[in-house]
Parts: structure tokens; sequence; C-alpha cells
């Protein structure tokens, strides 16, 4: 089956072509630019860049596939959770698509997809496994037993790890995205110079908040902002606290849960610190690890159309007065 994905949750307008569960095409366009003067993603911005940015890219990613618009036989397109502004762009352009051109629609879940992202990469799990979703909004962990079956074991009760990436970067002056420009500069740090909390050790839930307000409360004392010296130890401290407590919740729901395979997803799945720590952890417990690779990370239309094309031939179908919805748990009906 030929699916076309369109994916407009937050700031990147995406467009892919699946076909048979073989990614044929994958386009992104980014708004980094956009909204990097106000340290974040405004959401008026988002929408009418959306409106500029969709059209092209389907274009692109039936052009990048070697098809034309009379090829496609089911549309996916990301319905929630997100900015409701931004998925309304989306939804909208997939319902006209799918009504002009005859063919179903299905309206997928976007953390759904996140975890699909890997059934695209070279190497998949079986099920059940473990998932860790990792992004700006979202820090979960998930007992998936099947492509529709998701058990949530853990969460944030306050700031998703992406959002506390951001946040630090904005207390710096560091720049936008926050998670990226981290990354990079922490690699010239050293992670051990900087003791900051490891919060809810005793809990499979997450909390961020903490951490943010101890970076900030070493600012207030220093009474000015850190050397360019200091500067990549106290990254490279914050971000090891961050990645230390990603990987032990995690693995300690694969050892509570007696499961052996573990994916990381979402966009902190990017961060080159987490990817390299949690493979070593994941040797040392005996866990087989999969992350879908950094193009299938971030916010992509490639993962939208993978689980849309399972949930397609399954005979999911969904009506042309789809609605976007701003919050939607897995393995729920909004």
């Amino acid at each position: 089956m030929i699916v076309l994905g369109i994916e407009s949750s937050c700031d990147e307008t995406a467009a892919a072509v699946v076909k048979d569960g073989k990614l044929l095409s994958n386009v992104i366009t980014s708004q980094i630019k956009d909204h990097s003067p106000y340290g974040g993603v405004v959401p008026e911005i988002a929408s009418r860049k959306h409106i500029e940015a969709v059209v092209p890219a389907v274009k692109q990613a039936l052009a990048d596939a070697g098809l034309q618009m009379k090829d496609i036989e089911g549309i996916a397109v990301t319905r929630g959770p997100g900015l409701v502004g931004s998925l309304l762009i989306g939804l909208s352009t997939a319902k006209a698509l799918a009504y002009s051109l005859g063919v179903p629609l299905v309206g997928v879940n976007h953390l759904e997809g996140h975890i699909a992202a890997i059934f695209l990469a070279e190497k998949t799990p079986m099920f059940p496994f473990i998932a860790l979703v990792v992004s700006g909004g979202h820090t979960s962990i998930y007992l998936v037993k099947s492509y529709q079956s998701f058990a949530l074991l853990g969460q944030t009760r306050d700031d998703a790890a992406g959002e506390a990436f951001d946040k630090a970067a904005k207390l710096l002056n560091l720049g936008y995205p926050g998670g990226v420009v981290i990354d990079k500069l922490a690699k010239s740090g050293n992670p051990k110079v900087f003791a900051f909390p490891r919060a809810m050790k005793d809990s499979p839930d997450f909390s961020f908040s903490g951490l943010k307000t101890s970076l900030l409360v070493m600012l207030k004392k220093q009474g000015r902002n850190f050397s360019d010296e200091e500067l990549p130890d106290v990254v490279a401290s914050y971000q090891e606290a961050i990645v230390d407590v990603l990987i032990e919740k995690t693995l300690q729901a694969a050892k509570v849960h007696k499961i052996d395979q573990v994916v990381v997803c979402g966009g902190v799945a990017a961060n080159s610190r987490l990817r390299e720590k949690f493979s070593e952890a994941a040797n040392e417990h005996s866990v087989s690890l999969f992350i879908p690779p950094m193009i299938l990370c971030t916010d992509n239309a490639a993962m939208i159309a993978a689980i849309g094309e399972v949930l397609l031939k399954s005979g999911r179908r969904d009506g042309l007065d789809l609605n976007a919805v701003s919050r939607w748990s897995l393995n729920t009906n909004p």
C-alpha cells in the first residue's frame, strides 16, 4: 500500500511516502530560523509557516518517491497531540487530498508515530518491548505489546526532558534549539565537574523542574554568567543529569517487566550523549537497544505514514469530520 504521511504538530512541516513498510521519501521543512529570535516555538508563527510549506512538502515527497498524486492509496496525518493551530493545517490538507483522490484517511497519534519510527530502521524489535518517548513535549515510558497496545509505565510530572534542555539554553543565553546547542557544547566539557540533582529516584516517573531550578540557583549565586571556560562543564554536567535519569528509569522498567528490548525515540533520542551512554548501559544489562536514525528522531512524516499504513491495512478509516486534539493519550480515543 502506498501511503502519504503528513506531520504538522509543532514547528516542522513534513511529508513522506511509505510503501509496504519501506520509506520512499521523507521531506522535513524546519522553522528554526523563524522561532530562534524568541527562544522557543511561537504557535501563531508556526501555523502561518505550515500554511506556506505544506503543499510544497507534499509535492516534493511525491517527486522524491518518483510518484504522482494519483498513485497514493491512503493518507495518514498527525491528529494530535500538539499545537492545535499547527495540527489543523496538516489535517485540512490531508482531508482535502483524501476527498479529491477518493482514498482512505486515518488520523495518527504523534507519540504512536515516534514509536513506529523504529520499524523504518534497519534493525527492528519484536513485540513486546519497552519504549522511552523523549522529546520537547513528552517524556514517557511505555510497555508496547503491539502496534495498538500501550501500557504507560512512567511519565514526567512537570517538564519534559527536551523542555529542560531548551530552558537551560535560554537561561544560559545559548540560543535555540537548546538541546542541539547543549549537545554540541557539552562535547568539550567534563560532566563530573558540577553536581546536578537526579530527582524521583525511587519512582518510575520523571521530574526535571528541579534540575532547571538548580541551574538558576547556580547562576544567581555566581552573580554573573558562566565564563567561556566554565560553560562546557556546566552544560555537560546538566546534560548528564538528564541522560542518567532517562537511562536508569527505562532500564528499571525493562527489568521489572522482564523485557530485554528497549526502543528510544523522539527528538531527544538524537542527543549524542544519550545514544552513547544508553548503548553502553544496554550492553551491561544484556538489553537490546533500538534507536531510529537521527532523521527519524525529530518530528517527521515518515513515522506517521508508517503507522498509518498499519492502521489503514487493519481497516481503520476516519471521516472528513476528523478534528485536531491538543492532548491525546496513547491507546485512547479522544
